[in-house]
């Protein structure tokens, strides 16, 4: 279940551009997964899609080059903290509610606006940004897949029938987690939304999916 010190964004314990700048003879790298976690705590208090490349630069003590040597890209790294968020649960199903009550901690503080960058962006670039909406959908099936990953492992676990259909379920969480977004833009959603958030946590908890 996810805490709330999974929203406070810890810092390395050494400098970590220090150890990424040295001479390739002497190179030391970061430990990866210190670095995923790092940018996780960063995702969840600022919202993946309003962290920019300068908040991950101070929050891992990294420069440009050395963030893209090690992720390849935004995106990827923020694919690798959902994967990771959801591996350090006990389960998947268990991933998957620390996932959705982490995503309503975010809703509940964050502006609105910020709050809801990706479904803002898949809505309002339709036809005005093809490139910048087709980011969007490439960002919203790697989400997909991730979480059907997660209902793969759930149903090899026994957690789930044996005629559950994983994408299906992804499917139907992710647009779950945007009509929960949506409805957080009500002026009067700020007492409900808290509760919705849980019940659908409870529910994957509970695999009543």
């Amino acid at each position: 279940m996810a805490s709330r010190a999974l929203l406070e964004i810890p810092r390395a314990t050494k400098p970590l551009r220090d150890a990424v700048d040295l001479p390739s003879a002497k190179r030391i790298l970061p430990d990866h997964g210190q670095l995923i976690r790092i940018a996780l705590a960063l995702f969840w208090s600022r919202g993946h899609h309003a962290t920019s490349l300068k908040d991950l630069e101070a929050a891992l003590d990294m420069r440009p080059g050395s963030i893209h040597a090690a992720f390849g890209s935004k995106a990827a790294l923020v694919q690798e903290a959902l994967a990771q968020s959801l591996s350090d649960a006990d389960g998947p199903l268990a991933g998957l509610a620390a996932h959705v009550r982490g995503l309503g901690q975010q809703m509940a503080e964050a502006p609105p606006s910020r709050a809801c960058m990706l479904m803002k962006t898949f809505v309002e670039t339709m036809e005005t940004d093809p490139t910048l909406r087709a980011a969007a959908e490439d960002m919203m099936r790697q989400t997909d897949a991730d979480f059907a990953d997660a209902f793969a492992d759930a149903q090899a676990r026994g957690d789930l029938p044996d005629g559950t259909d994983p994408a299906h379920l992804a499917s139907r969480l992710q647009a779950e987690i945007f009509g929960l977004r949506a409805y957080a833009q009500r002026s009067e959603a700020e007492g409900r939304i808290a509760e919705m958030v849980e019940d659908v946590a409870q529910n994957l908890e509970g695999g009543r999916i």
